[in-house]
């Protein structure tokens, strides 16, 4: 074998260790991988699928084209974004600052590549959009409302109100939280929580003259309907019932305690002592 030929076949084998670097790609557990022709997306590799088993992914060695294909790699694992601070007008016209974080992921890789390219693009929109949210949500809510325990609730409804915008860029929204909401500086304390007590105060007056109007017309309903309970089954028996009036007439007038009553025999009031015995 000539010098020439080893030449040859050194450089075959050389091109052959090239073209096989080029078309083999490398995937590693926490990235998404997506493959590009000429710059359009043709497959993906490990993309996100829920309730994925460790290990059984799809990542590891993958073949693409030589030369003619790329590989783009996208974070596949849960990530955090930090919003900064908002200034919020509760209900009440009272400030407090917000501050809080949410975490998202990238669940359509091709989806971000075509619509924001990177995932610091990503970033930026959601902070832009959960910025806008928080504002607008917390804003319809009362001061103490938002230092309450209930507000994680509030944090769940904008979580979902959030994610309807995050789908059109492949990311998903897995929570929003508050990390601190405090008064702005040189806020007086003082001046904050008598507003809160003047407030509480008020709704306090509301619900029980609400309460008070309810027992009346409740009262008033019942009264009714005993009132027509009396009529349907006196009306059944007139005489009865001027019986029974009487009886009740007698046992309020006798039984006074001491007070003396002095009525002639033939008075009205004795009639059901006048020999018409029942």
């Amino acid at each position: 074998m000539n010098q020439r030929t080893l030449m040859l076949a050194g450089g075959a084998l050389v091109a052959a260790l090239v073209l096989g670097m080029t078309a083999l790609l490398r995937v590693p557990e926490d990235k998404q991988a997506i493959i590009l022709q000429f710059g359009r997306p043709v497959s993906t590799v490990n993309t996100y699928q829920p309730r994925q088993v460790f290990g059984e992914t799809g990542a590891g060695i993958v073949v693409k084209t030589p030369f003619l294909q790329n590989a783009v790699f996208i974070d596949k694992r849960v990530r955090s974004l930090d919003i900064q601070p908002q200034t919020v007008l509760s209900t009440d016209q009272l400030r407090l600052v917000v501050d809080a974080y949410a975490r998202f992921r990238i669940v359509d890789p091709v989806r971000m590549y075509q619509t924001v390219r990177t995932e610091e693009r990503v970033e930026e929109e959601l902070s832009r959009i959960l910025s806008s949210r928080l504002r607008n949500e917390l804003g319809k809510q009362r001061f103490d409302a938002l230092l309450s325990p209930e507000r994680g609730q509030l944090m769940d409804s904008i979580q979902n109100a959030v994610n309807r915008s995050a789908n059109a860029y492949g990311a998903e929204i897995i929570d929003v939280r508050i990390k601190r909401a405090d008064l702005p500086p040189g806020t007086p304390l003082e001046a904050a929580f008598e507003r809160m007590r003047t407030a509480r105060q008020q709704e306090a007056l509301t619900i029980r003259a609400q309460g008070a109007k309810n027992a009346q017309i409740i009262r008033a309903e019942a009264d009714a309907q005993a009132a027509r309970v009396y009529a349907e089954s006196f009306g059944k028996d007139p005489e009865f019932y001027s019986f029974y009036r009487s009886m009740q007439a007698y046992r309020q007038s006798f039984t006074a305690g001491n007070s003396s009553v002095v009525l002639s025999p033939n008075n009205e009031f004795l009639r059901e002592f006048q020999g018409n015995r029942r």
